[in-house]
């Protein structure tokens, strides 16, 4: 399959030259941000260090090899409960692919990292917050599905804000379809790598996010179920500050490695490299190099 169209973009120019806005404000130190070279570091902050959220896209361009075939791309969402609201839903749909260049919250697909064929699916908060509605449920039950029969890795970021009210509780059905989807990938014997990102909280945290056989965690990502403001007014006490952090969670034993965005790629590599034990089959190579011109 010939590469999309939004890869062969990020893989020969520097697309976040041509946005209007050439600035943008980092929103844990307040630092101004030059786009362009934010994209060159991989959308970290130089001066703190905060991890920005990524468009699925670059972080599929960052992370594979050379091209990548899409999956349930034709699967695209509806008005199920007729939703009433100031702003409609299917408006609210139209507006968000518009904005992100997205047709729903997680873009699903295969290729191959480091030589090694995974099935890949990558979540992004552009579009709604993230949230997991009934073809974002879909799509990752037919990610796992399809990645037991080729008998492949399966690797999953994640980036959700929770459950999509607008589908109610055909959307809170999909932390099931997916939990089984997974339970059925992993007693096939495949192997599966979890990776949270900020945020990842929600139906998402309390599903897929956290079945993995490894869950590793981008630096200093928030992640949860229910908000930090909702459980010190439930139980009445004053959290730590680093309360739903990746570290906080790493300390707590509820994930297993904290890594920052730019060793990601070879972190991914060398768990695939253990898991697989096998040498990786021949693939071109994108020679360490990401789609925004940085060492991954």
């Amino acid at each position: 399959m010939p590469m999309p169209e939004w890869l062969h973009l990020r893989r020969t120019k520097d697309v976040s030259s041509e946005d209007a806005a050439q600035w943008t404000k980092c929103p844990k130190c307040g630092e101004m941000l030059y786009r362009p070279d934010l994209a060159k570091a991989l959308y970290v902050c130089k001066s703190c260090g905060h991890h920005l959220r990524m468009h699925a896209f670059d972080r599929i361009s960052m992370l594979v090899d050379a091209d990548f075939t899409e999956i349930g791309a034709d699967l695209v969402p509806g008005d199920p409960l007729g939703w009433t609201d100031k702003v409609a839903y299917p408006q609210k749909l139209e507006r968000d692919r518009i904005k992100s260049h997205l047709t729903e919250g997680v873009v699903c697909g295969f290729s191959s990292i480091g030589g090694f064929p995974v099935a890949l699916g990558v979540m992004d908060f552009n579009f709604r917050g993230g949230t997991m509605g009934t073809v974002v449920g879909e799509r990752i039950a037919l990610l796992f599905e399809r990645a037991a029969e080729k008998s492949v890795p399966c690797i999953v970021f994640t980036a959700s804000g929770g459950a999509r009210m607008e589908e109610g509780m055909l959307a809170l059905m999909q932390m099931a379809k997916t939990t089984l989807a997974v339970k059925r990938f992993i007693e096939s014997g495949n192997f599966y790598v979890s990776v949270l990102t900020d945020p990842t909280t929600g139906g998402v945290s309390a599903s897929f996010a956290f079945q993995a056989h490894v869950i590793v965690a981008e630096a200093k990502a928030s992640i949860g179920f229910a908000g930090r403001r909702v459980i010190e007014q439930t139980i009445r006490q004053k959290l730590p500050d680093n309360f739903q952090t990746a570290e906080f969670l790493l300390e707590k034993g509820a994930i297993d490695m904290v890594v920052q965005r730019e060793a990601l790629r070879d972190q991914l590599i060398r768990l695939l490299d253990y898991a697989v034990g096998a040498k990786p089959v021949a693939s071109p190579s994108n020679n360490g190099t990401s789609a925004i011109g940085t060492t991954a």
